[in-house]
């Protein structure tokens, strides 16, 4: 794993997905927050990013996405948040090179905004510790401390609460089905389970559980249940996050690739082994 002595303004920032190996919705608080657990799996496919430094205090996207305004962006906000909490006045030019879908569940906004935090936060050298940064992170979106965190994690609460987890090496054939699944529409459906027995992060076993908010994302958006269909023919396949992305888990990259390679045309898909930790894990203090 990389110290943070080898990251420098040259160097390439990976950004990598995530998968929900299970995902329950254990009950909703007062204010409509759903209560989760979950366990989050890193996977060795993502993102990059790539950073220079800019006078001025300016950040700016020189990829921005189509679609999606650049002061929206969640890599810029990061970026003016860290500054806005540190009074740091160096600005940065921020390229992204998008691997990871849109809607698909991967986490691949929340893992670029938590880049762009544990980087700048390097790079600036601001010196803030990785608590402040997960905490930063939450108010971007629920899903970007998970990646600021750094360690493969059972998480609860609101899924900000994590306990690490060593989870064991495996290979993911990982499917994109050609639709975006909207958070918002998976969670506010009165189809959506909202009381799966709660457990332990000691209780958690590889293969435990499912994902509540799958039968929700598949009545939505029925390419996920095909998707989801087709991959079951190799192993049990889950849906990860609230869609649309589907996986699989295998012993081998031999046995994940060997069923890629089946893949029919209309369906696009990946293969990756699950990480260890996050490359960036050892950045920051905590």
């Amino acid at each position: 794993m990389s110290e943070a002595t080898d990251w420098s303004w040259a160097s390439d920032w990976p950004a990598p997905a995530k998968l929900n190996l299970f995902l329950h919705v254990v009950g909703r608080r007062a204010d409509g927050y759903h209560l989760l657990q979950t366990l989050f799996r890193f996977v060795d496919h993502g993102d990059l990013l790539r950073f220079a430094p800019r006078g001025g205090g300016e950040v700016v996207l020189a990829t921005p996405l189509p679609g999606v305004a650049p002061e929206t962006d969640l890599t810029v906000r990061a970026a003016r948040l860290l500054q806005a909490e540190t009074g740091c006045r160096d600005g940065v030019t921020i390229t992204l090179e998008k691997r990871l879908p849109m809607g698909g569940g991967l986490g691949g906004g929340s893992s670029d905004a938590a880049t762009v935090l544990l980087a700048l936060n390097h790079l600036w050298g601001l010196g803030l510790p990785r608590q402040r940064l997960q905490a930063l992170g939450l108010t971007l979106g629920a899903d970007v401390p998970i990646f600021v965190y750094g360690r493969n994690a059972f998480a609860e609460g609101v899924g900000e609460a994590f306990t690490p987890v060593d989870v064991p090496a495996a290979w993911y054939v990982v499917l994109e089905p050609p639709v975006s699944v909207p958070t918002v529409d998976i969670f506010r459906s009165p189809r959506l389970r909202r009381d799966s027995p709660a457990i332990s992060a000691r209780q958690w076993r590889p293969g435990f559980g499912g994902n509540d908010l799958q039968p929700v994302a598949v009545a939505l958006h029925p390419a996920v249940g095909e998707a989801l269909g087709w991959l079951s023919a190799f192993g049990e396949a889950r849906m990860t996050g609230s869609g649309a992305c589907v996986f699989a888990e295998f012993a081998t990259r031999q046995q994940a690739e060997a069923v890629l390679a089946q893949l029919p045309g209309g369906l696009r898909g990946w293969v990756a082994p699950g990480l260890p930790a996050h490359p960036l894990v050892g950045l920051c203090a905590p």
